[in-house]
């Protein structure tokens, strides 16, 4: 059965104007597609342009070139009001700081209402205070909580009024920003199960913006990693932690700490030494090296790479 693409992402390249009429590319030549249902993750270091691609597919960051669809409409360019209310509600992000991204002055009851108010989401006000207990039940909150403010809550309460606030727009797309990275380790394990049972609950697609290999194999299908702006390796999750190929992908991997004391004081680190590749003779670009695993590389390493598959097996 062919799965329905949800978002697709084709040749996307995002810059900044950094002043005296010079651009930094932040993100270059980055396609993938994103299918109903599942949880694609999107990993790399602080400053890869993860961030940068999720905040774009939401149209905080415009797109220099390249294109974004969603349910098979264009969402990149000019939109009319109503393609802009249609991109608004059906793809809600969750931000990496819930404290920074709560409006401290506001209670609970309208931060998660902001959005049925503007866009009238609701048939009075019995109708929308339902919604909003219903949307803080189903993040493990109490309808106490509604005349609280953020500075009241931990930060797990925090996120989980973060995750209310998307879900209660009934998106069919949730861009999670690295949403337990701010929070105590003993907290992150419940965020990401309320995570995996409400996509069950409801249906949702996420894109799982993160640092971590070891997080997002819990709760990824597939995972696209991500190297200063342009991705390096995507594949099934567990397709990449059983044959991570490229020399990134293998150095992130080699930096998740074990808790055996003694693997990890004699494990190795691999160290992703970026010189090695000389492409002034070869142009790299995303090559399938395996059914549903692709690779940023020439053709000269992607021979490479199928003789390390062999002599893996």
């Amino acid at each position: 059965m062919n799965k329905k693409v949800l978002l697709s992402i084709k040749d996307l390249q995002i810059s900044f104007d950094i002043g005296k009429k010079q651009k930094f590319v932040a993100v270059e030549d980055v396609s993938f597609d994103i299918y109903e249902g599942e949880t694609f993750a999107l990993v790399g270091e602080s400053g890869s342009g993860k961030t940068t691609i999720g905040r774009a597919i939401v149209r905080i960051n415009p797109a220099a070139k390249g294109s974004i669809y969603f349910d098979g409409k264009q969402i990149t360019g000019k939109l009319t009001k109503e393609e802009d209310e249609f991109v608004i509600r059906s793809i809600q992000m969750i931000f990496q700081d819930p404290a920074a991204s709560l409006n401290e002055r506001a209670t609970v009851d309208y931060i998660v209402s902001e959005g049925l108010y503007n866009f009238n989401l609701f048939k009075d006000e019995a109708d929308r205070h339902a919604k909003v207990v219903k949307a803080l039940t189903d993040v493990g909150l109490l309808e106490e909580h509604l005349t609280r403010y953020p500075h009241e809550f931990s930060g797990g309460q925090r996120q989980r009024i973060g995750i209310a606030r998307a879900l209660i727009m009934e998106p069919k797309l949730v861009v999670a920003d690295e949403p337990i990275s701010a929070l105590d380790v003993s907290i992150r394990a419940q965020v990401l199960n309320l995570l995996k049972k409400l996509q069950e609950d409801k249906n949702l697609t996420y894109l799982f913006v993160a640092h971590d290999l070891s997080v997002v194999r819990f709760i990824s299908d597939r995972i696209a990693v991500i190297h200063k702006g342009k991705i390096v390796e995507l594949a099934e999750t567990e397709e990449l932690f059983k044959n991570p190929l490229h020399p990134y992908t293998r150095s992130l991997l080699s930096a998740i700490p074990m808790p055996d004391p003694i693997y990890e004081k004699s494990k190795k680190l691999f160290k992703y030494e970026e010189a090695k590749h000389d492409y002034s003779t070869e142009k790299p670009k995303m090559q399938e090296v395996l059914p549903g695993h692709f690779i940023y590389a020439s053709e000269t390493e992607l021979i490479e790479y199928r003789k390390q598959l062999k002599e893996d097996k």
